[in-house]
């Protein structure tokens, strides 16, 4: 032979995947090689070279290249029979996983479904279970994936998604592996140095059953055994995002980031951190270390969003569509584009977005923009059904009881049933600041000034927060305690200088100081914006 096959096989070994498919190209096109006679060698040679462009990332040119190797192989002699059906099995997977590089689920589907489910191994099992789950087909994605821990306890990807599907940490563990080794041990033992997976086990079907509390529990338990464990930290943070523990999570996202700067993964939920924080500085330097790092990734294009939207909503919104079509199941971009619609008064659109979050896996986070888009949309009975639906997934949740609480107080006979929700939320959690927060309202609003400022004052004895600041400003300012109001919101710009609402509070106040009605009908449009900023329990629910 005029090529030497195994010399591509190096090249491939070594990385060297331009060289390997130039080398190729020699070797298909190899005069010495005879089709007719020796077909298995033609097809295993296209299949080095197509190899060679998968790796390029040329997945159109690899795919034209498997076909050709599977039209040559057809015409082995039946009494090898045996390989050929191998060999076409593994062909028909390569060429599967690059219609899944080009997005296209149904055409790498249908090549899989030609692989006869006895002769798939663990990576086929894999890639057959994302498929199916793509599709929606969630039965056949869990067979896939109970297919993989019977071969292998250790596929974590596997154990993630079983639990997002509803499995119990219970059906989990009863799949490892128990038929005892040469030793006579089982090579799964709960009880030695495999424990710590029953714990991760058990962390996740928390996490997907809305479990928070129980999950960062065993989360943290983890940790101690794998001090710095990036992928425990960040799942840590993910869920610290999920349920409003801000501070927290932000602290865990930066720890993450000084172990490993180069980390993608869950980087945009940090991004909408920052942006609640609104510390524009970190914000701008982690997109830019994203874009940096691979601009490919629909993490980067949901931080470019958070980073664009003040500046250029449209061109955010483009950016977190972005993130979806490389990734359709990439949840932070629903969300991300659900409260940008509400920002921008469009509550339909946002409705679509929180219910495409929520079909992928239901979170507080899709709860809370779907009632707060209802509630735009003045459909109470829909956003009561939200709200109930969320107390029932998470009984255990304060921020679940504030959502029912925020949809009897849209309205004036409700806000009796909304105190008692908001109480009952502080009894379950007592330091939940956007319950206090939406309690100190609802008095305002029913004429109980002494209660609301009452209520904020003791918060603020524990928690020195910006927006109970900002909040008890507005109801001095309201009660025309101007000086009170006036300290609290420099208060609250002391502890965040990018608050919006203690900016727009500030100014306001300033004018009243001098005399200047603020409502001014010349001021109409600045006031406006004052009143959509104003409100920090919204803040909160983003």
């Amino acid at each position: 032979m005029d090529v030497p096959r195994d010399q591509i096989t190096t090249l491939m070994d070594h990385g060297l995947y331009t060289s390997a498919q130039m080398l190729g190209c020699f070797l298909v096109s190899s005069s010495a090689v005879n089709p007719e006679t020796s077909p298995h060698i033609k097809a295993e040679s296209l299949v080095l070279l197509g190899d060679a462009l998968f790796r390029e990332r040329e997945h159109r040119r690899a795919i034209h290249t498997y076909k050709q190797a599977l039209q040559h192989f057809k015409i082995i002699p039946r009494q090898t029979s045996t390989t050929r059906i191998s060999f076409e099995n593994e062909v028909k997977f390569k060429i599967a996983s690059c219609h899944c590089a080009l997005n296209e689920n149904v055409a790498a589907l249908a090549e899989m479904e030609g692989i006869p489910s006895k002769a798939r191994n663990l990576q086929m099992n894999l890639l057959m279970g994302k498929l199916h789950r793509n599709s929606r087909q969630n039965r056949a994605a869990i067979a896939c994936y109970k297919e993989c821990l019977r071969h292998c306890p250790y596929v974590i990807e596997a154990i993630i998604a079983l639990a997002e599907l509803g499995a119990t940490a219970k059906d989990i563990l009863s799949l490892f592996p128990q038929t005892p080794n040469r030793s006579g041990r089982p090579p799964f033992d709960h009880f030695e140095s495999s424990r710590w997976l029953q714990r991760y086990v058990e962390a996740q079907c928390c996490i997907a059953s809305n479990d928070y509390k129980g999950g960062l529990e065993l989360f943290a338990e983890l940790l101690q055994r794998f001090p710095n464990n990036i992928h425990i930290l960040l799942e840590i943070a993910k869920v610290e995002a999920i349920i409003g523990k801000n501070d927290e999570a932000i602290m865990n996202f930066e720890k993450v980031r000084s172990i490993d700067p180069h980390i993608i993964t869950y980087m945009d939920e940090y991004a909408m951190l920052l942006k609640i924080k609104s510390d524009d500085l970190k914000l701008n330097k982690l997109v830019y270390d994203l874009v940096r790092i691979d601009p490919t990734r629909p993490e980067v294009f949901v931080a470019l969003s958070v980073a664009w939207e003040k500046k250029d909503e449209r061109g955010a919104l483009t950016y977190a569509d972005k993130s979806i079509q490389i990734d359709e199941r990439h949840i932070p971009g629903y969300i991300m584009k659900g409260n940008m619609y509400l920002s921008a008064n469009q509550p339909d659109a946002a409705v679509v977005a929180f219910r495409g979050a929520q079909e992928l896996k239901p979170d507080l986070r899709s709860y809370q923009g779907l009632v707060r888009s209802y509630l735009a949309l003045s459909k109470i009975k829909e956003a009561l059904y939200v709200a109930r639906e969320a107390m029932k997934a998470m009984p255990q949740s304060a921020k679940a009881l504030k959502l029912v609480g925020d949809v009897h107080a849209s309205n004036s006979s409700g806000r009796e049933k909304a105190k008692k929700f908001y109480e009952s939320a502080l009894r379950l959690e007592p330091g939940y600041l956007g319950a206090a927060l939406a309690l100190a309202e609802l008095h305002v609003m029913e004429g109980r000034t002494a209660d609301s400022i009452s209520l904020l004052e003791r918060y603020l004895k524990d928690w020195a927060d910006d927006a109970l600041h900002v909040k008890l400003a507005q109801v001095f300012a309201a009660t025309n305690m101007l000086q009170d109001a006036l300290s609290h919101y420099q208060s609250a710009l002391r502890i965040n200088a990018q608050n919006e609402a203690a900016k727009k509070g500030l100014e306001r106040l300033e004018k009243q100081m001098k005399g200047v009605d603020p409502d001014a009908p010349e001021e109409d449009e600045d006031n406006e914006v004052e009143d959509a900023d104003g409100d920090p329990e919204e803040a909160e629910l983003l």
